[in-house]
């Protein structure tokens, strides 16, 4: 099979939770930095972190990197890429993003427009044609220029990994996927362990959870953009890496996973999403206020995105909501509790200074994950211990 060097771009600030998770699927790191990690791997790996990362945005084959202060440099730079090991002669390609940090060239449009003049050139010369029909498969490529060093991907991916394919109807203010998946893996929740979010909305946190707990993998219900690239991933690549996420899942598990909302639509619909994702059996969604919220056990989670504020009507009620919040919470034996959030006073309204708290950017906006933590609980004895 063919090495790669891999590139997986995520949410900034959640590297790390990504970078484990990469090697718990088996490869080799090569690089972190600010909103992504590169990764050796081949064929398979290419198929397989589509399907198994849930934190990743996308996955890209890095065809290579060159410096580049000039839109000269960048042409020339960008021809002498081997663009023929990637793109057949009739792959419809272009530049779907560039992105330019702390460099000379900045323009996102002139440096798309260079590139693809410049890839058309070296494929001309090599498949001996005055002009590309782009009527075969999609190659879309991204570009990210960090101090005049120009690195480029080709997206094996298509639509985001956050859309797994089960979310067709969501909230207002929905979280992605992926961040709601990495936010829950900066958890010590497992499986075992009580989830509740009280403003679960379309439903997106407890159907990750549900998803962690089944073994489901995140892209099991989706196609990817490179599937049709037969060239490069062999079809039976393809049915292997599905064939085995479907052996790991594990519906049979035993979960205490609730969501509720005030807003009776909102249930519906997560309930819709759960079903389509193949987990509504493990997950119980009820309308109730958070005024309401309760639960009779120890030691559980309570994970969840609230509202921020950011009509004006909404941020009226905030003070309220998050103090409610804050006491519900306190009669909540045992619990912890990890918010998600862009309202500046929510430590504020809720009455108490969170452990520790952790800024990450929900798109362009910078919210706090804020993070008050409970105690664990005791160790189960074994057959034949007793207490001291």
């Amino acid at each position: 099979m063919r090495k790669f060097e891999l590139i997986a771009p995520c949410h900034f600030g959640l590297e790390a939770v990504l970078k484990k998770e990469i090697i718990e699927l088996g490869y080799e790191i090569l690089q972190v930095e600010d909103g992504r990690v590169s990764f050796a791997g081949d064929e398979e790996a290419v198929c397989r972190a589509n399907l198994h990362l849930r934190t990743a945005e996308r996955i890209l084959i890095k065809i290579g990197s060159f410096p580049a202060v000039t839109f000269e440099e960048l042409f020339q730079g960008t021809k002498d890429l081997p663009w023929e090991s990637y793109i057949p002669i009739d792959g419809k390609f272009w530049v779907a993003k560039a992105a330019s940090v702390k460099s000379k060239l900045f323009s996102p449009s002139d440096i798309q427009s260079i590139m693809k003049k410049a890839i058309v050139e070296r494929l001309k010369g090599v498949y001996r044609v005055g002009w590309f029909g782009e009527e075969g498969a999609s190659f879309p490529l991204r570009v990210f220029i960090m101090k005049d060093m120009v690195t480029v991907g080709l997206d094996t991916t298509g639509e985001s990994l956050h859309k797994r394919g089960y979310r067709k109807l969501t909230a207002k203010a929905p979280i992605a996927e992926n961040l709601a998946a990495a936010l829950i893996m900066l958890t010590p929740w497992n499986k075992n362990r009580i989830l509740v979010d009280p403003f679960c909305g379309s439903g997106t946190f407890p159907i990750e959870a549900a998803m962690m707990a089944a073994n489901m993998a995140p892209g099991l219900s989706r196609n990817f953009l490179s599937e049709n690239w037969e060239h490069l991933l062999l079809e039976k690549v393809w049915q292997d890496a599905f064939e085995e996420a479907e052996d790991l899942v594990d519906l049979t598990v035993d979960t205490d996973i609730q969501g509720y909302d005030i807003d009776e639509e909102m249930v519906t619909i997560s309930r819709e999403n759960a079903k389509r994702a193949g987990v509504d059996q493990l997950i119980h969604f009820q309308r109730r206020p958070v005024a309401a919220l309760s639960h009779p056990k120890k030691y559980g989670f309570l994970i969840t995105n609230p509202p921020y504020g950011e009509r004006l009507e909404e941020k009226e009620k905030l003070p309220e909501l998050y103090r409610t919040l804050g006491e519900r919470y306190q009669n909540l034996d045992s619990w912890s509790m990890y918010v998600i959030s862009g309202y500046e006073k929510a430590e504020y309204d809720i009455g108490r200074k969170a452990d520790k708290n952790r800024k990450i950017y929900n798109g362009m906006m910078k919210t706090y994950f804020y993070q008050y933590l409970g105690p664990k609980p005791p160790k189960k004895r074994r057959a034949g211990e007793r207490a001291e």
